[in-house]
Order: structure tokens, then C-alpha cells, then sequence
């Protein structure tokens, strides 16, 4: 497999794959490549995004040989296939050398037109995968081609995302902590509906309160510090100033509903005091339907905590996102 991830992480990424047997191969900015053939199931990660499965290497010297070995690769393995629907093509490249998108961009332009010429209705079926599927352990089938070098890709029919991927920015979410949520709900699989409520712990300055009220549910946040920006003076988000490690739904005349729909909780602690403290609390006492907690391991071993939240909490979906930095996230319906 070619397993890829945020670029500064693959040393994390590699140790935790160490506890399901897979020997390292190659590895570089972004990315690390596995050399175990006998692995047939790709394990539920956290660190990884997407993982290109049983990926062919091809080499070439220029943009045109490149584009003509790949579409070889792509026209021969689905000489049987029927493509009646859109289906995933993505081409991209390890973030550690200048001008290697550049390179990629231009073997997919090369590539994209002698698809046209030989298969002109299977080309326009071809859509980015991140329009087509969120998170699914099943494999996404299409065309998947990795640049690791500019002579050099790794092509793959089937890949594995993991559900992280770069959200739009709002001008109107209070902070950048916004497109963390936003990215969250391609993982967990759904997002706040009209009607639901929202428990946002530690909100200030409400970047979370603010998407899940953009979508219409009602939020409590809980912060003694102050809302900002699109989450200030919204009517459908109640500011409670208390301590969120101390609010209590069902004590709470903001919550009478209770259990509520949604917990969230983004805050800047040490995580096994949020672990045990707020998360464990709420999913033992089933004070909500739905979750996304971030878990911040600033000096703390991350592997380690990984290994003991996921012992813990076994039900929880774990993942670095794209916006995620020192920190993991996690997600689960109860």
C-alpha cells in the first residue's frame, strides 16, 4: 500500500502501524509506502488519509511518457469494466519537492486527453473523489496516481479514504477551528439538522457553535469566554458563561431535552482530563446521540494516547485531520 497523511506526520503514521505487522517501505513527505504483499485488509487509521491499494510503479522521463504508461496501466486493467456512473480520478504528489504538482497537473491534462481519445464517454464520467463518497471502509475503484518523484508514480485502481479532506473557509466562522467541525462531518457520516441540539463545551469564540447553527440546529455553548463573529448575537446559539467541565445537562434549563443531539468539545487541555472528565462522562450516561470531541496531545505521546482511547472507547472513529494540528479528533454515534 502507499499510505498517505499530513506531511510532517510519518513517523507517527509509521508507529501506528507497527502493531498490525506491516513492514515499512520507501517513505517521503506525505506519504510512506508498505512492503508487505501478504496484506490483504487495510487496518481503521488514524494518522492516514487514503491508502492506494496494491499501487503499480511507473517511471518516465517526460510528462508524455508518463501520461501514455498510465493510461496503458488504466486502459488494460479495465478492458472489462462497465463505467455507467461517475467514477473517482485523482492525480496528486508528496509535498517534500518544488514544482512536483506542477508535474502531476500536467501528466493528468496529457493523460485526461488520450482518455478522450480512446474512451471519450468514460472520461466524462471522471469526477474528484472527494464529490462522490465520504469515509466508507469499502474501497473507492477508479484510477488513483501518486507522484513520489517527477520520473516516478504510483498508480492504483483501488483506495481507502480515510474522510479528511481541505474545507472551504467562511468569513463569517469566528476562528479556524471552523473547518475542523465542517471536516468532521465527512467522517462521522452526518451533521446537525434543523430542530437538534447541539452542546458546543468550551465554544469560545464559537467556530463550531457557529456550523452547526448555520445548518439549524440550536447550540448551548458553554464558555466563560466571549462569542465572536458569526456565532455573536445569533439566535439560535445560548451563550452559557460556565466552566464546561462543570455544566451538567441535565441540570441545565438550556438543555431540557436532554439527551442532547450533538456534543461537541474543542478545548485547549490536557486530553486525558477532557478523556475522563467530559467525553467518558457524557457516552456512559448517553447525554447525547452523536459526537466530535478533539483530544489536543500537545507533550503527550500521541501513539500512546491513541492506543489507550482506542482501548477505552472502542466505538470512536480517530483521525488527524487535514485541519487538525497536534491534536486528533474524534467522532461516533451512540
Amino acid at each position: 500500500m502507499i499510505l498517505r497523511c499530513q506531511p510532517g506526520y510519518e513517523l507517527l503514521l509509521e508507529r501506528e502501524l507497527r502493531p498490525h505487522g506491516l513492514a515499512m517501505g520507501a517513505n517521503g513527505g506525505g506519504w510512506l509506502a508498505t512492503t508487505d504483499v501478504q496484506a490483504t485488509a487495510c487496518p481503521d487509521l488514524c494518522f492516514a488519509h487514503s491508502a492506494l491499494l496494491a499501487p503499480r510503479e511507473i517511471t518516465g522521463e517526460s510528462v508524455n511518457a508518463l501520461a501514455a504508461r498510465i493510461a496503458e496501466y488504466f486502459l488494460e486493467s479495465a478492458r472489462t469494466e462497465r463505467f455507467d456512473a461517475q467514477w473517482p480520478l485523482a492525480f496528486d504528489c508528496a509535498a517534500n519537492l518544488d514544482g512536483l504538482g506542477r508535474r502531476a497537473d500536467a501528466v493528468e491534462k496529457a493523460f485526461n486527453e488520450l482518455l478522450r481519445k480512446r474512451m471519450s464517454r468514460v472520461a466524462k464520467l471522471a469526477a474528484p473523489p472527494a464529490r462522490l463518497s465520504p469515509f466508507s471502509h469499502s474501497p473507492l475503484r477508479g484510477l488513483f496516481v501518486y507522484f513520489t518523484d517527477f520520473q516516478r508514480a504510483h498508480v492504483a485502481r483501488e483506495s481507502i479514504s480515510y474522510g479528511q479532506r481541505r474545507m472551504a473557509d467562511d468569513p463569517l466562522a469566528p476562528s479556524r477551528s471552523y473547518l475542523k467541525v465542517e471536516e468532521a462531518y465527512g467522517v462521522i457520516g452526518r451533521e446537525p439538522a434543523p430542530g437538534e441540539t447541539v452542546v458546543d463545551l468550551g465554544a469560545a469564540p464559537g467556530g463550531w457553535s457557529y456550523s452547526a447553527a448555520r445548518r439549524g440546529a440550536r447550540v448551548v455553548a458553554v464558555d466563560n469566554g466571549p462569542l465572536k463573529a458569526g456565532a455573536l448575537n445569533n439566535p439560535l446559539i445560548t451563550h452559557l458563561q460556565q466552566d464546561a467541565f462543570h455544566f451538567d445537562p441535565t441540570q441545565s434549563d438550556a438543555t431540557s431535552n436532554a439527551p442532547a443531539d450533538w456534543l461537541f468539545c474543542d478545548l485547549v487541555e490536557d486530553p486525558r482530563h477532557v478523556l475522563e472528565n467530559i467525553l467518558l462522562p457524557w457516552v456512559e450516561r448517553r447525554w447525547c446521540k452523536h459526537y466530535i470531541v478533539n483530544l489536543k496531545f500537545g507533550r503527550t505521546d500521541p501513539v500512546a494516547l491513541l492506543s489507550e482511547v482506542r482501548a477505552r472507547i472502542p466505538a470512536a472513529r480517530i483521525r488527524h485531520l487535514y485541519h487538525d494540528r497536534e491534536e486528533f479528533t474524534l467522532v461516533a454515534s451512540l
